[in-house]
């Protein structure tokens, strides 16, 4: 393993979970003030959580692994790792509470943008017929 592949790991979770704001129409990045004050305490609480960790000898992190960029005492990659991760599980709960709305719905299931899947009623599909 290179000194980069954690960040690439990184990047890959994000590509994965990107597509759930376009198709889906999750709306996780389309509101950055509600990311901001989701996402904030999370990084807070978990880099000081670590930074402790750290401090008292608990862990460290082996540097074969890390890219060596340090804010501070902790590496580039658990920062990293903080912001990413959470964002992923957010992409992925709104997107699994809208499919389950989507499903308990009625009408045809349609794509649009910018909206993403919708569930069409019954009115607006007889319009289109």
């Amino acid at each position: 393993m290179d000194h980069g592949q954690y960040l690439v790991l990184m990047g890959l979770c994000v590509a994965i979970t990107l597509p759930l704001e376009f198709i889906v129409g999750v709306r996780v990045y389309r509101r950055p003030r509600r990311l901001l004050k989701v996402m904030l305490p999370v990084v807070v609480l978990f880099v000081a959580r670590d930074l402790w960790g750290i401090y008292r000898d608990h862990w460290t992190y082996n540097p074969e692994f890390i890219t060596g960029i340090h804010l501070g005492a902790l590496p580039l990659e658990e920062l990293v790792f903080f912001i990413v991760i959470p964002i992923c599980g957010l992409l992925t709960h709104e997107a699994v509470g809208k499919i389950l709305r989507l499903v308990r719905g009625t009408g045809p299931l349609r794509f649009r943008w910018p909206d993403g899947l919708v569930r069409e009623s019954q009115e607006a599909s007889r319009a289109d017929a």
